[in-house]
């Protein structure tokens, strides 16, 4: 899908980077996760933050430490999502 080639694509363009994005599509919400490598090294991986926040979207997802997507149901959590990934990787 686009915005996965997009994500993928960013992760490699600087150091310390997280793409986070959040869509709806359908009726349907979507989050796409990617982390930079220096962030994958610190122990950081987008399989697990995109599956926390996925909750979040009644929804679940999965993928690797350096890309992750999940799908749900619930589009008005799409917010919430995301600022829940960010928080896990400011705040540490």
């Amino acid at each position: 899908d686009g915005l996965k080639q997009i994500a993928y694509q960013l992760r490699t363009a600087a150091e310390k980077l997280l793409v986070v994005f959040g869509t709806v599509e359908g009726g349907k919400p979507n989050l796409t996760v990617a982390l930079s490598d220096d962030l994958v090294a610190s122990g950081l991986q987008a399989g697990k933050l995109v599956r926390e926040a996925a909750a979040l979207i009644q929804g679940g997802g999965g993928g690797q430490p350096s890309l992750a997507q999940a799908g749900g149901k619930n589009c008005d959590g799409i917010q919430a999502a995301v600022n829940k990934v960010v928080t896990v990787v400011t705040e540490g």
